[in-house]
């Protein structure tokens, strides 16, 4: 029986025709080795940004049912043209979009989750030989309401289509050769990792590693999709295997470091000190589908009886949570001020390895005082301690954090052109 690859393709491998004849090479060879290939595709280069900027220069608040017609269209050019150019090397291949196969979600737009794929088209196609082109990042609504998955959904997309079809594998390509210890661009020397767990890849991208999309990881760990992360220029280069922590050996402490610059921090100032007052906060916020991340509660001022309540939330949904807020003051009994800053990074260490060693949280603490970071928040888990520092000085710190827990590589990574932006 043959093997089905899914392929991920980003904005930056199909940016123009040359790069879009590329990837049809890639393509064209996984298909010669044997293999049924399913590709899924990003928007050409940078046009989800241009169709941005026009929606957000005739409206300063465009509705997310409309700005989602209007980003679903970038991926139907991309994958009309890869379709062309596999079929002018003599192979047969098909276009569809989310809603011509069934990538069913559910019904939020900007946001959305998917809830299933219909396989029985694509199942056809790929008995008959075909190659099968896919846009990413979108999806239908059961009603027939198109919805997007959120910037980097492409990821995800491509994961469950591995995962609707029982795939071999699911191979992200992109524009760097892998997943690094951290950001090339902060530390020239950062290592590429030959391989990483599921678990570790999950917090970095949750911390702000610009590799994949957290959705992405979370939905290949819970189908146990085969992950791995190669470049689109460098084919010689196996890139970065993503597999369960159960099948790795540890051998630091920490697997990398990431930063968070989109981050907003959000006061929310002399809150009454009872029971049932923080969940209705973050029950309002959840309502509006606001993903807050640290938290921290201050102690109870004995004379008010009244304590702070901060978060962090994505800058994109800061007007949002203000207004949220705003209109939840008066029935929780807040009477101070809500106050916003947004000149704040979050920096994480991830690692598996970090488990019953003592000493890694002191380690990080040390690191950012000696180098006279001030931390504003911290949070963690099993296996991710995360600061929130000045933004100024966010750079400083992952440099520092990176060479303490020796994670520097004696070769300078290699990046071609921009990180994807997730």
């Amino acid at each position: 029986m043959r093997k089905i690859i899914v392929q991920k393709f980003g904005g930056t491998s199909v940016a123009d025709t040359d790069k879009i004849k590329n990837v049809a090479k890639i393509v064209i060879k996984e298909k010669e080795n044997g293999n049924d290939v399913v590709v899924v595709v990003s928007a050409m280069g940078h046009t989800t940004d241009h169709l941005v900027k026009m929606a957000k220069d005739l409206s300063p608040n465009p509705s997310e049912r409309e700005m989602d017609m209007l980003l679903s269209t970038g991926e139907g050019v991309s994958i009309a043209l890869l379709a062309m150019a596999v079929q002018a090397q003599g192979y047969d291949a098909v276009s569809y979009n989310a809603m011509q196969i069934g990538i069913m979600t559910e019904n939020i737009h900007s946001k959305a989750r998917i809830l299933g794929i219909k396989t029985e088209k694509l199942k056809r196609d790929l008995k008959n030989g075909k190659i099968i082109v896919i846009a990413g990042f979108q999806g239908v609504t059961e009603d027939g309401e198109i919805t997007t998955l959120g910037r980097g959904g492409s990821d995800t997309s491509a994961v469950a289509l591995a995962a609707a079809l029982n795939a071999e594998r699911c191979d992200i390509y992109t524009d760097v050769e892998g997943v690094y210890t951290t950001d090339p661009r902060v530390v020239p020397h950062a290592s590429k990792l030959k391989e990483i767990s599921y678990e570790e890849m999950l917090e970095l991208a949750h911390a702000g590693a610009n590799v994949l999309h957290p959705r992405s990881v979370e939905t290949a760990k819970l189908n146990n999709v085969p992950l791995r992360v190669r470049s689109s220029f460098k084919l010689d280069n196996l890139g970065t295997l993503i597999l369960g922590v159960e099948k790795m050996e540890l051998n630091k402490p920490v697997a990398g470091v990431a930063q968070d610059l989109s981050q907003a921090r959000i006061v929310v100032c002399d809150v009454p000190d009872k029971p049932g007052v923080a969940a209705k906060l973050f029950s309002k916020l959840a309502q509006e589908n606001i993903s807050v991340d640290m938290i921290i509660q201050s102690y109870a001022r004995k004379v008010s009886n009244t304590n702070d309540i901060a978060f962090t939330v994505d800058k994109a949904d800061l007007h949002k949570t203000i207004a949220a807020l705003e209109s939840l003051k008066t029935e929780i009994g807040a009477t101070g001020d809500i106050e916003v800053d947004e000149n704040i990074a979050k920096v994480s260490i991830v690692g598996a390895g970090m488990i019953d060693r003592p000493g890694v949280a002191s380690t990080m603490f040390e690191t950012l005082a000696e180098n006279g970071i001030n931390i504003r928040m911290i949070s963690t888990s099993e296996i991710k301690i995360s600061c929130l520092v000045d933004k100024e000085q966010a750079a400083l710190a992952v440099k520092s954090l990176h060479s303490v827990f020796k994670l520097d590589s004696d070769v300078k990574a290699d990046v071609k052109g921009d990180l994807p932006n997730i």
